[in-house]
This record gives structure tokens, C-alpha cells and sequence, in this order.
């Protein structure tokens, strides 16, 4: 456990939180993700290599990032609010159901086997990057969102960011942009909406960890005190500078980056799917 590392060890761990935080702060304010996606490999090596229980290290991981993403987040909304890059009626109308499926996500994450999901998500992701990359950017909002279509798509993002520990904003930039939405109010929404999942994930992971009376080392739940603390000064920081930077850029440099981005993060996902 802890207690037998040496000062070395700690500060080489600090020093992987610290440049994580970085690198996630940025992204989340940039591309209006969470940084989950970032956060959860990381924090899933570092619990591994301290000796937390094996059963619970994805839970933490999880439980951890979304605990995280929730300042991060205000920090992002606030920057993408005031470049008036937000939608708060999509925020209403759409986030409802995302918010449904992160509640009934975060109850069957702890028995459900996700290998399967895992592949499905690849699949989607890398669909998704291709229609960013290829597809012109529209310049004016034409909406075509049902309900049914919100409902659906709402829960299935909200389901999957709860297992993974995300903020959903790698699903949510591709749908808003596809259904009419600038590629920077796709980005200044899907934060908003990525808030959403962080708090009720956040909430989620903390009560199922109390209830199953989980006794891990300063941990509430499934939530580990200590990580949270040192990423959260150092991603609120990151995250305003990414979300500045983002309106400095030509709007169809953004999409394409975003683009190749998810390709990235689907590649990772569909090797962890070979290796679960």
C-alpha cells in the first residue's frame, strides 16, 4: 500500500496527476470534453500500482474523474458563456435525458461487464470523427432534433459517459454539430451538457460506494480525496485556457482536429476492447 512508498515514489505519482491534470484541463476547455477520457487511464494506473483493491480500481478511476470534472466544467461553461458559444435550450431539452441514462449507468456500473460495450463505443466514435472530418461546417443552425431522436441519443450518452467516466462531450460535439450546430456552440454545449453528467455521476459513484461500504484509503465512496485534490487547481487553470483558444481558431480547423482527436480515443478504446 502507500504507507511503504518511499518520497520518490510519491513525488514521481504527483508529478503523473500533475502533468495528466495538464493535458486534460486543456482538452476539456478546447474541445468541451470532461477530460475524463485522459483522467480515468491515468488514475486507473496510479490506484493499480498503490495496492488498491483490484475490484474497485475502475470505480475509483471512474467515480474520481467525474468528481473532477465537475469544477473543471463550470470553469469551461463559464469561458464558452462569455464567447457566447452556449445553447441553453439544446442544455433543457437535450441534457434531461442524458441525465437519465448517467443515473441508471452509474447503479449497473458496478456488476456490468463492458467489453462489449467497449466495442460498440470504438465503433461509434470512429463514425462520428469521420463525419467531422469529411463534412463541410455548416454556418447557420437548421435544427432537426426529435424527441425521439433526443431521448435516444440523450440516454445512450448518458449510459455509456457513466461507465467510462466521461463527460460525453466526445459524443454529444459530434451529434450537436450533425444536426445543424457551429462546430463552437457544438463544443460551448456539449460542456454544459458534460456539467450535467459530471454532477450526477459524481453523485452516483459517491452514494453506490457508500452503500456497498467500500473501505478504501482516503476515499468518500468511490471518490479518492487526494487525486481530486491536486487535479483540480491545475484543470480549472488548463481549462480556460483551452476554452480561450478555441474561439481564436477557424471553426473547420476545430472540427477536424476534434476529428482526428476521437480517432485517437477510439483507437485506445478498441485496444482496451483486445485486452479486456
Amino acid at each position: 500500500m502507500i504507507e511503504t512508498f518511499g518520497t520518490n515514489q510519491i513525488i514521481f505519482f504527483l508529478f503523473i496527476m500533475a502533468f495528466t491534470a495538464i493535458v486534460a484541463g486543456f482538452f476539456a476547455g478546447f474541445f468541451g470534453i470532461g477530460g475524463g477520457i485522459i483522467t480515468v487511464p491515468c488514475l486507473f494506473y496510479i490506484f493499480g500500482t498503490i495496492g488498491i483493491d483490484k475490484s474497485f480500481i475502475m470505480h475509483l478511476a471512474v467515480g474520481t474523474s467525474f468528481a473532477i470534472i465537475v469544477p473543471t466544467a463550470i470553469m469551461s461553461v463559464y469561458t464558452h458563456y462569455k464567447h457566447k458559444a452556449v445553447d441553453f435550450s439544446v442544455v433543457r431539452t437535450y441534457g434531461i435525458f442524458v441525465v437519465v441514462g448517467v443515473i441508471i449507468g452509474s447503479f449497473f456500473a458496478a456488476s456490468m461487464h463492458t467489453k462489449s460495450l467497449v466495442l460498440f463505443f470504438s465503433i461509434i466514435i470512429y463514425l462520428l470523427a469521420l463525419n467531422l472530418i469529411l463534412l463541410k461546417d455548416k454556418t447557420k443552425i437548421k435544427l432537426k432534433f426529435s424527441l425521439l431522436q433526443r431521448t435516444f441519443l440523450g440516454f445512450i450518452v448518458g449510459f455509456v459517459s457513466s461507465l467510462m467516466g466521461i463527460g460525453g462531450a466526445i459524443m454529444n460535439v459530434p451529434i450537436l454539430k450533425f444536426v445543424g450546430f457551429t462546430i463552437n456552440k457544438a463544443i460551448g454545449s456539449a460542456a454544459s451538457i458534460g456539467f450535467l453528467i459530471s454532477v450526477f455521476g459524481c453523485l452516483g459513484f459517491l452514494v453506490s460506494g457508500i452503500l456497498i461500504k467500500t473501505d478504501i484509503p482516503l476515499s468518500a465512496g468511490f471518490i479518492n480525496i487526494p487525486a481530486f485534490l491536486v487535479f483540480i487547481p491545475i484543470t480549472i487553470a488548463m481549462a480556460k485556457v483551452g476554452a480561450t483558444a478555441v474561439h481564436k481558431i477557424k471553426r473547420e480547423i476545430i472540427a477536424k482536429l476534434f476529428g482526428f482527436f476521437l480517432i485517437i480515443i477510439a483507437s485506445r478504446f478498441l485496444y482496451e476492447y483486445f485486452n479486456l
